[in-house]
């Protein structure tokens, strides 16, 4: 999952290369994105599988749920929301 400066808005969305989709958001590769309009550049939340439909059917679960689950899901993981890719493009 990814926010804003703010952590208002939360992102969600599953990806085969998380480094190489992360790098895109930071750096508004698509300008008509989701992540690009709302500043979506801090990834705050991520797990990982080998399976795609795993994938997919995690990402449908956490999208239909409530935000309070997504920050707790968050909080879980990253307590302090810090930017778990901050330091992957030096």
């Amino acid at each position: 999952m990814m926010t804003n400066k703010q952590n208002t808005v939360i992102y969600t969305g599953f990806s085969s290369d998380l480094n190489g989709r992360v790098w895109q958001h930071k750096n508004k590769e698509d300008r008509k994105s989701f992540t690009s309009r709302y500043n979506c550049n801090k990834l705050v939340y991520y797990a990982e599988t080998n399976d795609v439909w795993e994938a997919i059917k995690e990402e449908k679960r956490i999208k239909a749920g409530s935000r309070i689950k997504k920050v707790n899901m968050i909080e879980s993981m990253n307590p302090s929301w810090v930017d778990l890719a901050a330091l992957w493009y030096d």
